[in-house]
């Protein structure tokens, strides 16, 4: 019987190894497109993420130095494009994506990294209004950061001596294109910033693609621009291009020349304005001249009434027509006072106890008299009265009723007075009252008495 060969074993590792080498051989690297999801941003400075679409999805590692090297920030939920080897992860044998480029889907890298740092700058209010610093109106000294030998500064310099001949101008020189530009306009502007000898910075290029205006939409010189203690005014590009060092410059122009003219003044329209403002001063000083001059006639005249001889005849004059009418004020109040004199002795003559004396004692004799007679009638009146009320009284007291011959029956044992037959039963001790004696007595029997109506009982 032939003996069957033992099988041969992989171990797991071995069967993940080789996978991945297959893959890595017939597949090799390929783009990929999908929705960014689950995005991890661990500390070792590498990119974890999953690649997925309405089909399927992959896990993917975008590693520190492909990461570095990206325009924009990769975030949930953004289309894109990958460069990428597909291999195994073998610690977990999950198939992986190993992204070398990765590019936005529909829109270019400079454009979105543009849209994610303004996003994220304006949250930090660096574009607000409110910390923009005004434009000083006539500047000693006006800045300048620009290519030395681009045609902005030509542009600046023809609108410089078209408007304000002579202005002193300050040339910062940088680079304004490539990957020093951002760091050389950053330098150009701490430097005149830190001279202190400009009033207003120009901060100008000209046109170009987004990629050539890259320098002006990085982070570094946005920030440099927002900490400057000195007005920026941007001129970058052409009136359609945008960037972030517009946004947050203290202004804004469309192009280096009308950078200018904002940061710039017309000396000839100063110059009008001067002579405008000279002739309302002088206008306003002649009306001011003409008020003065009025005021001091009118002190004049004033002055001229208030002289002290005039003052002395004048309060003379007010002093003997006041003594005038105080004399003749004295006499009618002394008239008044005598009249006064003479009515009060009028009054008091009539007054005099002297004459009313027996008047009085008249009176009181008669009054006298009438209340003694008041007294005698009423006395009597109440004498009257009060005998005819004991005679009543008399007649009502039971006393008077016992003298006629009537006695009151009560019982001994409780006093109450017996009225009825059935009130003195047989056998009940009464006790009688008469006008002068009052009895015992005992009820042996008791007979009913019928009373007619207008007679003696029968």
């Amino acid at each position: 019987m032939p003996v069957r060969e033992a099988p041969k074993v992989y171990p797991v590792g071995s069967v993940v190894a080789g996978v991945r080498r297959l893959l890595e051989d017939r597949v090799g690297r390929l783009w990929v497109s999908g929705e960014i999801s689950n995005l991890r941003r661990p500390a070792s400075g590498h990119c974890y993420f999953t690649l997925k679409d309405d089909e399927g999805q992959l896990r993917a590692a975008l590693f520190r130095g492909a990461a570095r090297s990206l325009a924009f920030e990769p975030e949930d939920g953004l289309e894109v494009l990958a460069y990428c080897e597909l291999t195994v992860y073998e610690a977990r044998g999950e198939l992986q994506l190993v992204v070398r480029e990765l590019e936005p889907r529909g829109r270019g890298a400079l454009q979105l990294a543009f849209e994610q740092l303004f996003r994220r700058l304006e949250a930090e209010g660096l574009f607000a209004p409110e910390r923009k610093l005004p434009l000083p109106a006539v500047p000693r000294r006006v800045g300048i950061v620009s290519s030395a030998s681009g045609a902005a500064l030509r542009d600046v310099l023809e609108v410089a001596r078209a408007r304000f001949p002579g202005l002193p101008l300050r040339l910062a020189a940088s680079p304004v294109q490539g990957r020093e530009a951002e760091a050389g306009l950053v330098s150009a502007l701490a430097d005149l910033e830190a001279r202190g000898e400009v009033d207003v910075i120009l901060l100008v290029r000209g046109g170009g693609s987004l990629e050539d205006l890259q320098a002006f939409n990085g982070e570094a010189l946005t920030r440099a621009i927002a900490a400057c203690r000195v007005p920026v005014v941007a001129g970058i590009g052409h009136e359609i291009d945008t960037t972030l060092a517009d946004a947050v410059a203290d202004a804004r122009a469309p192009t280096p020349s009308a950078a200018a003219e904002r940061a710039i003044p017309d000396r000839r329209a100063l110059a009008a304005e001067l002579r405008a403002r000279q002739r309302r001063l002088e206008g306003a000083m002649r009306a001011r001249r003409m008020r003065l001059l009025d005021d001091w006639r009118h002190a004049e005249r004033a002055l001229a009434a208030a002289a002290p001889g005039r003052r002395v005849e004048s309060g003379r004059a007010r002093l003997a027509a006041a003594g005038r009418a105080l004399t003749r004020a004295a006499w009618a109040h002394l008239d008044r006072e005598r009249a006064d004199w003479r009515r009060s002795q009028a009054a008091l003559a009539a007054a005099s106890p002297g004459r009313a004396l027996p008047r009085e004692r008249e009176r009181m004799l008669a009054a006298r008299r009438a209340l003694l007679r008041a007294a005698r009638a009423g006395l009597e009146r109440r004498r009257g009265a009060l005998e005819r009320h004991a005679a009543s009284l008399h007649s009502l007291s039971p006393l008077a009723v016992l003298g006629r011959g009537y006695g009151l029956v009560r019982r001994q044992r409780d006093g109450a007075i017996v009225r009825e037959l059935s009130e003195a039963p047989a056998g009940e001790r009464l006790l009688v009252s008469v006008a002068r004696a009052e009895l015992e007595t005992v009820v042996e029997r008791g007979r009913a008495v019928e009373r007619r109506r207008g007679g003696d009982p029968g």
